[in-house]
């Protein structure tokens, strides 16, 4: 793939422009609703959609295959990032008026983290041809550390890395608005959602290590690793606001996501054997996720009509002992 120098600069200013567009249309503070996170949803979606078919008319079907299988695995793979950010929140009980702050500066920091592993993994590859194999074997055990751990809950609380900066930085009990530091005493203090962006920051960066050896899976041209890292990551935000209240009707999710991992890291071992074709792999991710949410779906309304029927016959019974 010969990409020019142009495609680079132009590809970052695009990024730029959209974080400060977006950045601009929430310089206040408010709870994001689900109306607002669907558009923005939509409108990232239809970015990384509408890059895709930019890759396809200068270098054909086959690498805009690629870019869209990538784009998939990790668009899929950050909804992992989704149960993580919703617990994290929870934890520290941040407002729901400035959690958009957070996971701007979030993403912000995963695009600046990814672009270095992006470029650390190329230079690796194009060095040590064997790396992918080592790819591949840590794809396959990741995906099946996730089936098996994929019911345990994530605690923030007992999280070293919150330990460790609670030891190197004061920490204030309460928030002082969108602010990350404040001055008390004649000294700077980080105020707990400083705490919280350094913990989604670092379980992104967690995720990363995953992802980008996924993508790599599909794709081994840094260009297309990088945007589809990139275009899936920039949606992160709005998809958080729209899944953060449906996170318990995905019970099957995490399994889907690890099927994932199992099977790019199974495509990046039989590299020498067969190389299956880029349709064949965006074609099995895609059905391994519909399978997932669907089945989640199905599984999830049986449960929740329950709970409402039980609801009610509780409320009947109330209401009966009240009536005697």
């Amino acid at each position: 793939m010969d990409v020019p120098f142009w495609a680079w600069p132009a590809v970052l200013g695009v990024i730029a422009v959209m974080l400060a567009i977006d950045l601009f249309s929430h310089r206040r503070a408010h709870a994001v609703g689900v109306r607002e996170a669907a558009f923005w949803s939509a409108l990232w979606i239809a970015l990384g959609l509408a890059f895709g078919a930019v890759i396809w008319w200068l270098w054909g079907a086959e690498l805009a295959g690629q870019y869209y299988a990538g784009y998939l695995i990790e668009k899929s793979l950050a909804v992992d990032n989704v149960f993580v950010f919703a617990i994290i929140f929870s934890y520290f009980a941040v407002p729901a008026r400035y959690q958009h702050r957070v996971l701007f500066f979030g993403v912000l920091g995963a695009l600046v983290f990814r672009g270095v592993f992006i470029a650390a993994g190329s230079v690796l590859i194009a060095s040590f041809s064997w790396i992918l194999y080592v790819f591949g074997a840590f794809l396959v055990l990741t995906g099946i550390r996730m089936a098996r751990h994929r019911d345990e809950a994530v605690d923030p609380g007992s999280s070293r890395t919150l330990r460790l900066f609670r030891r190197l930085i004061p920490v204030t009990d309460d928030y002082h608005g969108q602010r990350f530091l404040v001055r008390q005493g004649g000294r700077w203090v980080a105020t707990p959602l400083l705490a919280v962006l350094v913990l989604v920051e670092v379980s992104d960066i967690v995720f990363a290590v995953d992802s980008i050896p996924a993508v790599f899976a599909v794709t081994s041209e840094p260009f297309l690793v990088f945007t589809s890292n990139a275009f899936a990551v920039l949606g992160l935000r709005a998809m958080y606001f729209m899944l953060a209240g449906l996170m318990h009707r995905f019970t099957y999710l995490k399994l889907g996501l690890a099927l994932v991992l199992v099977w790019v890291g199974v495509k990046m071992l039989l590299l020498e054997v067969y190389k299956i074709p880029t349709a064949l792999s965006l074609g099995v991710v895609a059905a391994i996720l519909v399978t997932a949410v669907t089945a989640s779906l199905l599984r999830s309304r049986g449960q929740e009509k329950g709970r409402d029927q039980g609801q009610e016959e509780q409320e009947e019974a109330v209401s009966g002992a009240a009536e005697r």
